[in-house]
């Protein structure tokens, strides 16, 4: 039986009407995407047609999902908002503090050591506040979700920006900053910008060694690591029914890479596969009772171009598989000749030293299942592991079942490292290397989702380029990144050549999911006897203070930083290592913008102290800035704060004193962070205004006080020569948001509300 049956039942008892008053409303057939979300307005019955891309809307989710990492910071901010218990269904999951090191065993065993006093706490929180907790080891969240919580329909926020994956069960599932999610916890409403909409029609059918990753790395060549942002990708056509849900389910997790708000999957029967076959199928029945709401209306997916606006088509059957980056996921490349053409013009390494499966975006029983039928073909047809391989089963339902069925022991019998059932090397928890920054240059395959440098082992010359699982099997028994499995043989030990068979697989397993502890716990029903205790020395955990707001005047502000070229989330607040400390605030603030490249000097964490003239490490100068009362000034490129919805990235310059973030263009989730923290993200009305900011800079904001909703604001910037330059920047903050900014926060709000 399904959690939360009676909730999902009343979301379908809603929806109904809801979908048809929007329909009457709108005067046209509905999007499955406007379908949930019309149906999950905070005001309950659609009154109105919103605009996309414009109207700001208050929605009502169903539920929340909140990662170890970032759930610290979520949770010790719930903790000021004056609640008992959360509003909605919440649930947190031990996924990120796990390092993959020696393997499942050790690995968790040395995390639960080492992170003992942050799972505690976790735990302790979750059980006074009426949360589920899914405890270190069983899973990662976002397969967990889906085999648990993910529900055809039904709207779901996370702290986490893969939290989209959730649309391969026909959700509208967001990732957002815990400082949203919190606002949900305390029983508000969750703000967003009414999407727009992108249609992918699939058509033709996947064979052979191409598989749903390949789809969206092709989306993500397409549209770019920008392309999808402020947009709901909605997939459709013969194609998109002929796959598994879990297929589903990697395509929209890998959306968070094109910058998509989420992206989705109208209901279907793969879909309800899924849902019986992991003991939910009270929540199919209830589903088909109302399926033709769980997708678009027939005549939008007949006449898509009327409907979307953006069409995308991709034919299936002539789609073979890709490896995307490296450094990038957007940029993509045939397996093949046409690698070996890149690789050569390009110096990429051409030996692959590991390939690495699983991760929240493919960690499936099917993705284990077809790359093991790989793996099973290089024992058979006596071939040797040229690359290392290891192994991260999404959830310890997918490892029990696959451990049953013989899945991980072929795996194992070519002395792959079964690592524990967590993010690992997807998120930086890799302990590849003594020394990361002094690595030597090589190249990794994998079946994540980013790429970005130093992302999966600390190391710069790291060069990751993301495939399916089949093909990530493949290139690491190969050894090479332009093996082409479709037409390149090799020699096995006998000295004889051998080529490989198409990959196949178990979209379900056949005896079924079995599992001894999946690793929830339940909170208890009264929570209010819970004591949480915090250590005030400890180095993991720090309770919160609230932001004092920074006023309608800001004059004298110094340039901290202006970051040239990509600037994600990885660069101003990093993970790997530093995730010990993402509960304590001033600690983790020792990391940020260490990896933003300085556009005066093109080098990293090394900028100008204009108190001193002296040159230092940018966490360094910025604490100077604060110790001497001097507010400063971020400067960014294009679609700054791309990545992870850590709103670290946020708070941390927020608690060093960065009172502005002024950049080309914004990542979605980073922007919202920001504004949630009562920070000024500003973006230069002429965008070649980035290049009048000298290294000395001080800026004066000369109209602040008229801080208004689509207003633009004037700043002056005041160069060491004396000289000026005045120019505009634009910004989206509505009423509510700068209300937002003038308390100094949002959680300042809302704990004035609730006092």
């Amino acid at each position: 039986m399904a959690f939360d049956i009676d909730m999902i039942k009343q979301v379908y008892a809603n929806m109904t009407e809801r979908v048809d008053a929007a329909r009457k409303i709108t005067g046209q057939p509905l999007t499955l995407s406007e379908k949930i979300l019309y149906s999950h307005l905070w005001q309950g019955k659609p009154t109105k047609e919103l605009a996309r891309g414009k109207d700001y809307v208050d929605f009502a989710p169903d539920r929340i999902a909140c990662q170890d990492a970032t759930a610290q910071m979520a949770l010790l901010q719930f903790m000021q908002a004056g609640k008992a218990k959360v509003a909605v269904p919440t649930t947190v999951h031990c996924d990120h503090l796990i390092q993959a090191k020696e393997g499942a065993a050790k690995d968790l065993k040395h995390a639960n050591s080492t992170s003992s006093e942050v799972f505690n706490f976790l735990e302790s929180v979750s059980n006074k506040y009426g949360i589920g907790f899914w405890k270190p080891g069983a899973g990662i969240i976002h397969q967990v979700v889906l085999e648990n919580y993910a529900f055809p329909g039904g709207m779901m926020i996370g702290t986490d920006s893969h939290t989209v994956n959730a649309g391969g069960l026909g959700m509208v599932a967001i990732g957002v900053g815990g400082a949203d999610a919190v606002d949900v916890m305390a029983g508000m409403a969750w703000e967003l910008k009414f999407p727009k909409l992108i249609g992918v029609r699939l058509t033709g059918k996947l064979s052979g060694w191409t598989a749903p990753k390949d789809v969206i790395l092709k989306v993500a060549e397409i549209l770019t690591v920008k392309g999808g942002t402020g947009a709901i990708v909605e997939y459709f056509g013969p194609g998109a029914t002929s796959m598994s849900c879990t297929g589903k389910g990697t395509i929209c997790n890998m959306g968070a890479e094109i910058g998509a708000t989420t992206s989705t999957f109208g209901y279907d029967e793969s879909m309800e596969r899924y849902l019986r076959a992991t003991d939910r199928e009270d929540v199919a029945d209830a589903a088909n009772k109302v399926k033709d709401y769980l997708t678009a209306d027939a005549e939008v997916y007949a006449h898509p171009e009327k409907y979307f606006d953006q069409v995308i088509d991709i034919n299936l059957s002539e789609l073979g598989p890709l490896l995307n980056g490296p450094f990038t996921p957007d940029l993509s490349t045939n397996v093949g000749s046409e690698m070996t053409e890149k690789a050569s013009a390009n110096d990429w390494p051409l030996v692959v030293e590991w390939g690495l499966i699983g991760s929240c975006t493919n960690s499936s029983y099917e993705d284990l299942s077809r790359a093991s039928s790989i793996a099973q073909q290089a024992i058979d047809k006596g071939l040797k592991m040229k690359s290392e391989l290891g192994i991260n089963p999404g959830s310890e339902q997918v490892r029990y079942t696959a451990d049953r069925d013989g899945i991980l022991g072929i795996f194992e019998s070519l002395n792959a490292k079964i690592f524990t059932n967590a993010c690992g090397p997807c998120i930086g928890q890799w302990a590849r290397y003594s020394d990361p920054k002094n690595a030597p240059k090589n190249s990794i395959v994998h079946s994540f989702n980013r790429n970005f440098a130093k992302r999966a082992d600390g190391n710069p010359n790291t060069h990751a380029f993301v495939a399916s699982p089949e093909i990530t099997a493949a290139i690491a028994i190969a050894g090479r990144l332009d093996f082409n499995p479709l037409k390149d043989s090799l020699i096995n030990e006998n000295g004889e050549e051998v080529m490989f068979d198409e990959p196949t697989g178990w979209e379900l397993p056949p005896k079924g999911f079995e599992v001894k502890d999946n690793g929830y716990l339940a909170p208890e029903e009264d929570g209010s006897h819970v004591k949480i205790a915090v250590n005030e020395d400890s180095e993991r955990l720090q309770l919160l203070e609230p932001f004092t707001p920074l006023g309608n005047t800001i004059t004298g502000a110094k340039l901290l930083i202006k970051a040239f070229g990509k600037c994600t989330t990885d660069h101003i607040s990093m993970a790997g290592p530093w995730l010990r400390f993402r509960g304590h605030l001033d600690n983790i603030a020792n990391n940020t913008l260490i990896g933003a490249i300085n556009a005066f000097n093109k080098k990293t964490n090394f900028v100008k102290n204009q108190l001193t003239g002296e040159y230092d490490a940018v966490p360094a100068v910025q604490r100077a800035y604060k110790k001497a009362g001097i507010k400063t000034i971020v400067v960014g490129d294009h679609n700054y704060g791309e990545g992870s919805s850590r709103e670290h990235a946020a708070m941390q310059p927020r608690h060093l004193g960065v009172a502005a973030v002024i950049v080309k263009s914004f990542a979605r989730i980073h922007e919202t962070n920001l504004k949630k923290q009562g920070m000024l993200g500003l973006t230069f009305a002429n965008e070649s205004d980035y290049d009048l900011i000298q290294e000395d800079d001080t800026f004066n904001f000369l109209d602040l006080n008229e801080f208004a909703p689509e207003k633009q604001l004037t700043i002056e910037a005041v160069h060491a020569d004396g000289s000026k330059d005045v120019f505009k920047v634009n910004h989206t903050y509505n009423d509510s948001q700068i209300t937002w900014y003038n308390e100094g926060s949002a959680l300042n709000l809302i704990k004035k509300q609730n006092a």
